[in-house]
């Protein structure tokens, strides 16, 4: 089903501290059932809007919160401080711990306006584990918990043993530079094709329209400082998606962490043909189904 009804975006702003912070917001399309909220995460290297509200002509359902919206969802997403049109003046790395404190200044946020009381959280990349140790800290605020392109110890994940090689300069320096060749690395660096060239160069306009440079914090914390989540401390229903071709989210490792979460209703779901960016892959409505279909999935009924 393409996107039938025109969806609306509505800017936000909220105070963590003196610290503002940027959300953006599309509402459930109109006579839709709703559905329950869900709370969009973004990465390391890119703000909100340009992973989850991409629009590239010619590719139907691009925006994942559009897409979202037309099957009764309200959608919010969160620039995190450091990145996009968020508060960048603080002298500080923009660490994960950092971004869990801005999900609940957004989440503090929503519910006070909207009155929502629990949302589904889906995190990609650096943005699981934010999500992640957000839910570990507030699980009364996670109905489901969706972990896209997660690292749990690290080990077996070849993206972080190149990357650790420049660890020294992203501990002597708290911002580094993108430009468009760093964009298009995403996609290249684990196996090249899973995405077309117009949607790369979509995706770097938007990234690079409100950024130039990126905090260091999320990459040092991924590079020295795993693991940074606790699995048995996260209670709430959990999906792992984990795609074919992803040189951080090392299978071995997610399994390990995927024994150890304490609810039964979870899953584990490998997306053949994604490599890192599944929003932007040429197989991305297999993702919207997969991960739809753990939104909807109604609660267990009988525990035992």
């Amino acid at each position: 089903m393409s996107t039938q009804v025109s969806i609306t975006g509505q800017e936000h702003w909220t105070n963590k501290g003196d610290v503002r912070l940027y959300l953006w917001e599309k509402k459930a399309a109109p006579g839709t059932a709703h559905r329950g909220t869900i709370l969009w995460v973004h990465g390391s290297s890119m703000a909100s809007t340009p992973t989850f509200d991409l629009v590239v002509p010619g590719r139907p359902d691009s925006s994942v919160m559009d897409w979202f919206a037309q099957r009764g969802y309200d959608n919010w997403c969160v620039d995190m401080e450091g990145y996009g049109r968020s508060d960048k003046s603080r002298d500080i790395y923009f660490d994960i711990a950092n971004g869990a404190d801005d999900l609940k200044a957004a989440t503090d946020y929503i519910m006070g306006l909207r009155g929502a009381q629990r949302f589904h959280v889906y995190g990609i990349s650096s943005g699981a584990l934010r999500a992640a140790l957000f839910a570990q800290r507030n699980p009364e605020r996670v109905a489901r918990l969706a972990l896209d392109a997660f690292v749990w110890t690290g080990e077996g994940a070849p993206t972080l043993a190149e990357r650790r090689k420049k660890l020294p300069d992203f501990i002597a320096r708290k911002k580094r530079p993108i430009d468009r060749a760093f964009v298009h690395s995403i996609f290249n660096r684990d196996h090249p094709g899973c995405a077309e060239e117009r949607v790369i160069e979509a995706f770097a306009d938007a990234i690079l329209a409100l950024d130039h440079e990126m905090p260091t914090g999320t990459y040092v914390d991924m590079c020295s400082k795993l693991p940074v989540v606790d699995p048995e401390k996260i209670p709430v229903p959990t999906i792992l998606m984990r795609g074919e071709f992803d040189g951080i989210a090392a299978f071995d490792d997610l399994v390990e962490f995927f024994k150890r979460l304490p609810n039964p209703d979870k899953q584990f779901s490998v997306m053949a043909g994604i490599s890192h960016a599944s929003f932007q892959q040429k197989n991305y409505l297999m993702v919207y189904h997969i991960l739809h279909g753990f939104f909807s999935q109604p609660e267990p009924e009988y525990r035992g």
